[in-house]
């Protein structure tokens, strides 16, 4: 039993600072999991594990506020604007990272600078733009732009190109490809995994995202996502902890769902990004 038990106490050993830093995320999580299926008055108490279950939890928060139409606000707002950078932000990493042209250092010194500059300093101007345009009480301002690329975006997906041989691209030129033709049949399919990552960098972002629904779409509850949503529950429920519980843990449910399928492709990305300068 001792030979048995010395490889397992040295596998934790190893993995200590692991094993610790993952029971710090995880806990919080499961305590509002567990917070979700208790009563009004448990979980106001200081107890962690629920005397009696309570799923009905789950069906009287989407009856106190219209969650679904929330759901369905920030799957579009998320959707759409991931997909939006992605048709910006592929061929711009593609023109920085593979191809020859003046000016390039210089455009990608101002992408950094771009990735740098606060938010806040153009919320004025932009909003003033929006508002001109209409489109204020909507959350198109906050899905347009991205046909314009994403900063991080273009530099993340430009670092991972530059981890692909450039002969790939030589030999597909020489059988008579174009640049686009290059792009879409030979960078893209090798860069499945830095695009993975971006896209899910993207994604998390908008579904998460607060201030800019609150600056453009507040005035208009129609137009809610999950974030403005769940802080006007919050407000109106915030003795009610079960209920909030339940409510948050309906709005986390998607994004972990999409990271569970699609983690190996993000670590990957992650991982194999900025081997090469």
């Amino acid at each position: 039993m001792n030979a048995k038990k010395q490889p397992f106490l040295l596998l934790v050993a190893r993995h200590s600072v692991m094993i610790a830093l993952a029971v710090m995320f995880v806990a919080p999580v499961l305590f509002l999991a567990l917070t979700s299926f208790m009563t009004s008055d448990q979980a106001l108490t200081s107890q962690l594990w629920p005397t009696t279950w309570h799923p009905e939890n789950y069906a009287d928060a989407f009856s106190r506020a219209p969650l679904l139409r929330y759901l369905l606000n920030t799957v579009l707002y998320a959707g759409l604007a991931t997909v939006f950078m992605l048709l910006a932000s592929v061929p711009a990493a593609y023109g920085l990272a593979k191809l020859r042209w003046r000016g390039r250092q210089t455009t990608m010194i101002a992408i950094i600078c771009m990735m740098m500059l606060p938010p806040q300093v153009t919320t004025v101007p932009l909003y003033l733009f929006w508002a001109d345009a209409g489109l204020t009480g909507s959350l198109w301002p906050l899905i347009l732009p991205m046909l314009a690329g994403d900063a991080f975006s273009i530099f993340l997906l430009r670092q991972f190109m530059l981890t692909i041989p450039d002969e790939y691209l030589d030999a597909a030129r020489v059988d008579g490809a174009g640049e686009w033709r290059t792009l879409w049949q030979v960078i893209v399919p090798m860069a499945r995994p830095g695009i993975a990552a971006a896209a899910m960098f993207q994604f998390f972002y908008a579904w998460n995202d607060y201030y800019g629904p609150l600056l453009y779409a507040s005035e208009n509850e129609q137009a809610w996502t999950v974030s403005l949503g769940l802080a006007g529950f919050r407000s109106l429920h915030h003795v009610e902890w079960h209920l909030v519980s339940a409510a948050t843990m309906l709005t986390i449910l998607p994004v972990l769902v999409v990271f569970f399928f699609a983690q190996k492709a993000f670590v990957q990305g992650v991982t194999l990004t900025g081997v090469k300068g």
